[in-house]
């Protein structure tokens, strides 16, 4: 595999961030919740699983530069196929890799978060520009999609810590760099946001739901089902007596 670079950052706003302060714990976490969510992702595109554990990435190394003068703006920098530092600024930005990395982490987020993306137009198009200039790399696919989803929120809910504990920012934002210019991600981060992923509604009557099974852990007992009455997929958990 030609190297190749992809170069994201993570922004927080709001609150004394806007000082350049923010808390140091709350930011620790954030940038490991972030470390994670890139290496599960990146992983997943170039070998085709899905790995638990951060450093057992394979293929790439995930690199952090200090943060913006003045700002909470975090750069991180994705180096495939070469693990050497010299490639860092000097691998090929810009490839049909880096895009679908990008576009698949974007799917991880906002679909973790309540937002929506369009799965088969979000990657098809850039699948098939990798497919014209011969770009080794298979496609993820959605089942695998909504399996890095459940992997992931752990790590997409540690990044909110700066805004969900301490209030040291208000937002944060991830963004990836093409031809020069920031390209947000579909979803900010929020206090919203982190309610979405906290907020469990119980209720004494059972319900019909009807949908596709998207992805199921077996260990674990949980996965995510696409409603198309929601027009997303969501997580359930089997009850104990249906295991």
């Amino acid at each position: 595999m030609q190297p190749a670079q992809v170069e994201l950052s993570l922004s927080f706003s709001g609150g004394s961030s806007d000082e350049a302060l923010i808390d140091f714990y709350d930011v620790s976490q954030a940038l490991l919740g972030f470390q994670r969510s890139l290496a599960l992702t990146t992983h997943l595109v170039l070998n085709g699983e899905i790995i638990t554990q951060a450093p057992s990435l394979k293929g790439a190394r995930i690199y952090v530069a200090p943060p913006t003068e003045g700002s909470w703006k975090i750069p991180a920098y994705i180096v495939m196929g070469a693990t050497g530092l010299y490639h860092l600024g000097t691998a090929p930005k810009d490839t049909p890799l880096g895009h679908i990395v990008y576009s698949v982490y974007d799917y991880v987020i906002s679909e973790t978060l309540g937002g929506s993306v369009d799965y088969d137009k979000s990657l098809g198009k850039i699948y098939e520009e990798a497919q014209k200039k011969n770009v080794p790399v298979n496609p993820v696919t959605e089942s695998q999609a909504d399996s890095l989803i459940e992997k992931c929120s752990t790590a997409i809910r540690e990044m909110h810590r700066p805004i969900s504990m301490t209030g040291t920012a208000k937002t944060a934002t991830v963004s990836f760099r093409y031809n020069t210019k920031p390209i947000p991600l579909s979803t900010k981060l929020s206090l919203s946001t982190f309610e979405f992923m906290n907020e469990t509604r119980q209720s004494l009557q059972s319900e019909a739901i009807v949908g596709r099974i998207t992805s199921y852990n077996s260990n674990t007992y949980k996965g995510r089902i696409y409603v198309p009455e929601i027009g997303r997929p969501v997580g359930f958990e089997l009850a104990v007596q249906a295991r």
